[in-house]
């Protein structure tokens, strides 16, 4: 399903992507529905997500109703609860950084965090910002002023084209403001890069995690402006990774932000409460390293209520994919994405004695990395590097988290065998997606 709004309807079964020449290619998104219907979900912070871990994979009752959940930016002007800090743990230490960003939590009991320990530690290092028509958070990424934070909560100030200021105001944890101007946008990814306009010395950057090593289960912590209540804390654990999710274009949000595209997030689902104003802040593991950028949370439809604020199931993007993107907009104003060079629809095929949800290739692009690869119109994808792909969405997730250049092997299934093959992705052309 694409992003919707609070009351948002379902939507279809199935979806085409769009052509290949512009938003359904791999960064495209039409997003399929499913049975049953998950939450509809909502824009949650401002507005209006050694070996790898292991991958979660998804059933084919799953597929687009469960896996692929449909997210709503949220900004200002829902209620939020904080959840209590655990208390009587060991103690936990803090590892100062050498190169100053904020310090390591080294956890006395790893079972029962000590989250005032991380909170002390992380909260320097998470802003809010008020905008003309929102507010939302950010996470500070040096000591030079660079704040990243999505998108649409940059769109909210009307600073969207980067060049504007947008009547952006920040403030730190410690109760200072500054303005703000915009460095960078990725409506694609929904990330933006925003620069204090006389940065203090004593900023404090956030230290980084991998998002590539968290599992199922981890313990986490969200940080941010939830409904202009600065500095809100909220605990919980990663429910669970590579979830695609689709938020939706301009006419879907329910602030009237505008985005030029869908956004679709291989993201990070989390039981940490988000809710509006949340956007753009940080989510943290227990030893407060920053591992995904809250962006949207999942909302009931109409039908069941229409509660708008959280239930428990936010998400967020992946803090490697958040860091590439930040990079190239701190370096050039824009970033460059992954290109695949095809548009797919959802579709069930036979997988030996059992069936499976996939990605149908509908068309491939002349001269594209999958027609080069050998990639056909009905091949099926169901996996790339072994992560399960179950739909169109997660097809397109899958690409857009990786970067121009990299080396993928997709799993597909042609006249009912599977066979790899292997892609070398190319840089999305600026008149396609």
């Amino acid at each position: 399903m694409t992003l919707a709004p609070h009351d948002s309807q379902q939507p279809n079964q199935t979806q085409q992507l769009p052509d290949t020449s512009r938003t359904q290619e791999i960064p495209a998104a039409g997003v399929p529905t499913a049975p049953p219907p998950p939450p509809a979900p909502s824009y949650p912070a401002d507005q209006p997500s050694g070996a790898p871990s292991p991958r979660r994979g998804r059933g084919l009752a799953q597929t687009a109703g469960v896996a692929i959940i449909a997210a709503v930016l949220a900004s200002g002007g829902t209620y939020a609860l904080t959840q209590a800090n655990e208390s009587g743990t060991p103690a936990a230490t803090q590892q100062a950084s050498q190169n100053g960003t904020s310090p390591t939590v080294i956890q006395g009991n790893s079972a029962a965090p000590d989250w005032s320990a991380v909170a002390k530690a992380v909260s320097p290092s998470v802003v809010s910002i008020q905008l003309a028509n929102g507010a939302g958070s950010g996470v500070i990424l040096d000591k030079s002023g660079h704040i990243v934070t999505n998108n649409h909560v940059v769109q909210a100030g009307g600073g969207g084209n980067g060049n504007g200021n947008g009547g952006i105001q920040v403030t730190l944890a410690d109760g200072r403001t500054y303005a703000a101007t915009v460095v960078g946008t990725d409506p694609s990814t929904d990330l933006a890069v925003i620069k204090l306009s006389a940065a203090p010395s004593d900023l404090t950057p956030i230290s980084l995690g991998n998002s590539d090593t968290i599992a199922v289960g981890d313990p986490t912590m969200a940080i941010g402006n939830p409904l202009g209540l600065s500095g809100t804390v909220t605990t919980g654990i990663v429910s669970a990774i590579d979830r695609p999710v689709s938020t939706g274009s301009e006419n879907d949000s329910p602030f009237g932000q505008s985005s030029a595209e869908p956004v679709v997030t291989n993201a990070i689902q989390t039981s940490a409460a988000i809710n509006p104003g949340n956007s753009g802040g940080a989510l943290v593991n227990a030893k407060g390293e920053l591992i995904g950028i809250n962006s949207s949370i999942a909302q009931l439809g109409s039908g069941t209520g229409g509660q708008s604020g959280n239930i428990g199931i936010g998400f967020a993007i992946p803090v490697n994919e958040a860091k590439s993107i930040a990079d190239q907009l701190i370096a050039h104003g824009t970033a460059e994405h992954a290109f695949l060079g095809v548009s797919a629809r959802d579709t069930v095929t036979q997988d030996g004695a059992a069936k499976r949800a996939g990605a149908e290739i509908a068309a491939v692009s002349n001269s594209a990395p999958a027609q080069q690869a050998g990639i056909k119109q009905g091949d099926i994808v169901v996996a790339i590097d072994g992560e399960s792909v179950d739909s169109s969405t997660a097809l397109v997730a899958q690409i857009r988290e990786r970067k121009a250049g990299e080396k993928v092997t997709l799993t597909v299934i042609r006249d009912g065998k599977r066979q790899d093959v292997s892609v070398t992705l190319a840089a999305r052309p600026s008149s396609s997606s």
